[in-house]
């Protein structure tokens, strides 16, 4: 009789601490697999999966993009922006606080954003401020208001082309690339809406914003595919400008993947009476005719998009996921007709049938992604074919793993 008291009376306390540590840790709940303890839970969203092997992977935000030390940069702005996605939709702590810890770890107590250069110049920092959007109205953090005062300051003293197009970086004079469109419009737009009280002023940046776009079909779309190179150099100077029309020479997946962002995200903030909106929505349904043309039949698109029979080209993640991410949005945001639903569906499938591997654990693995990809610098790179096909390929690099999990929200997948 002791024993079965005894057993029930462990049974019991089992039981009651079994269910507490289920609920205060809801998403780190043990399961098995073939006897391996499940670090990702398998019954989850592919959106949620993705992010908890990238917290998985990086416990630390600021050190995403396989970097050493902590850094302020834009992938971190990509990959926090998809969390807070996930985090809205799921309202699951760990979410929010992978965020705030980044901004907190990097943002000290006068506003100063650590590793960030103003005299830099550089576009690509300014797309971490979308993370400050996100957590000042939460917050109300002055520190969090002053960075993105910083950053706004620097849209303002950004070198210009002679027709007013935003350099990509000040070490990279009179460029405009495809990617500068990603990395600051959306925060350009949505601070002036949010934070700037002079209607006057508001009206002017929603004018520059849409300059940009207008310039980047001027100058970098080619007429006859509808794509768009990757980076256009006014002064004709640079190797890899054509020296009549000063543009790169390929087109690259990933750089048509950061502008299709772009202009989706832009939409959001722009005012529907704005004469620019209906530009953007023309180029958005141009960009998508021009891109659907290159889609491979497996659903996925090429490294260089029209180069897909030639030797060491290859099908790549990033690319793919911020297609399949613009196209999703854009039909559901009523800018593209339907049928790109079906675009986005099959390469939706294309990313999971062939470019997605999920290890014994949960860890849930995007191949195939380009690491990086630039023009000019040192070491020197050139724009080539043989450039784009040989910078490093490698899994879960942030720049895919980001766009795939905002595409998977997309799809509710």
């Amino acid at each position: 009789m002791a024993f079965f008291k005894s057993f029930f009376i462990c049974l019991f306390t089992l039981s009651i601490f079994g269910c507490k540590q289920t609920k205060e840790s809801s998403i780190d709940t043990a399961e098995t697999t073939n006897g391996t303890e499940l670090v990702v839970p398998e019954n989850l969203k592919w959106s949620e999966r993705m992010m908890l092997s990238e917290i998985e992977r990086v416990p630390k935000a600021s050190m995403l993009d396989f970097v050493k030390k902590p850094r302020w940069s834009y992938t971190n702005g990509l990959v926090l922006s998809a969390c807070a996605k996930v985090y809205e939709e799921t309202k699951k702590q760990k979410y929010y606080d992978y965020i705030y810890a980044y901004a907190d770890e990097l943002i000290d107590s006068t506003g100063t954003i650590e590793t960030y250069k103003l005299s830099n110049q550089n576009l690509d920092m300014i797309k971490s401020g979308d993370v400050l959007l996100y957590l000042y109205p939460k917050t109300k953090e002055e520190r969090f208001l002053k960075a993105m005062q910083t950053l706004h300051s620097q849209m303002e003293s950004q070198p210009k082309t002679s027709d007013g197009g935003y350099w990509h970086k000040k070490i990279y004079p009179h460029q405009m690339w495809l990617d500068g469109l990603y990395m600051a419009e959306p925060f350009h737009i949505r601070y002036a809406q949010e934070y700037i009280k002079d209607q006057a002023k508001v009206k002017q940046i929603y004018e520059d914003v849409v300059h940009q776009f207008d310039l980047i079909q001027k100058h970098s779309r080619d007429e006859k595919t509808g794509l768009l190179y990757h980076g256009w150099d006014e002064s004709k100077e640079q190797k890899w400008a054509n020296p009549e029309t000063g543009n790169s020479p390929h087109f690259w997946s990933r750089a048509m993947g950061w502008y299709g962002m772009a202009m989706v995200d832009v939409l959001d903030f722009l005012p529907e009476n704005h004469p620019g909106r209906k530009r953007i929505i023309t180029y958005l349904n141009q960009f998508a005719e021009a891109i659907t043309k290159v889609q491979h039949e497996s659903g996925l698109w090429y490294q260089v998009l029209d180069q897909g029979e030639r030797a060491g080209n290859y099908l790549e993640a990033s690319g793919s996921a911020m297609f399949t991410y613009t196209f999703a949005k854009g039909v559901r945001k009523g800018y593209l007709p339907k049928t790109y639903m079906e675009v986005a569906e099959n390469a939706y499938s294309g990313i999971i049938d062939n470019l997605v591997s999920v290890e014994d654990n949960g860890l849930v693995n995007l191949n195939q992604v380009c690491g990086v990809a630039g023009l000019g610098g040192d070491p020197y790179r050139d724009g080539s074919y043989e450039y784009y096909i040989g910078e490093i390929i490698r899994s879960n690099d942030p720049k895919g793993t980001g766009p795939f999990i905002m595409a998977s929200l997309e799809l509710n997948k």
